[in-house]
């Protein structure tokens, strides 16, 4: 594993050691490895919305209702 020295503002530092003294974590280590982690799988999330985004304007406007295009949504996830 690699090894890492990071500066933490006193706010930062304050709150990592009140995590590993209220046994969330045992270590702030294991507490920064937890928040990188959730901020990977959250901008894996961001990245797919986003993708899913990029296709939608893509294939341009459409000129049917909300009604319709809800029945169409409902339809394809029933499919």
């Amino acid at each position: 594993m690699a090894r890492q020295s990071i500066s933490l503002t006193e706010p930062n530092d304050d709150w990592l050691r009140s995590q590993v003294d209220n046994k969330e974590y045992s270590s702030k280590s294991e507490l920064v490895n937890d928040l990188i982690r959730q901020a990977r799988n959250q901008q894996k999330q961001i990245d797919w919305i986003r993708a899913k985004l990029v296709k939608a304007e893509a294939s341009g406007f459409t000129t049917n209702s909300k009604t319709q295009i809800l029945a169409k949504s409902k339809a394809q996830l029933n499919a």
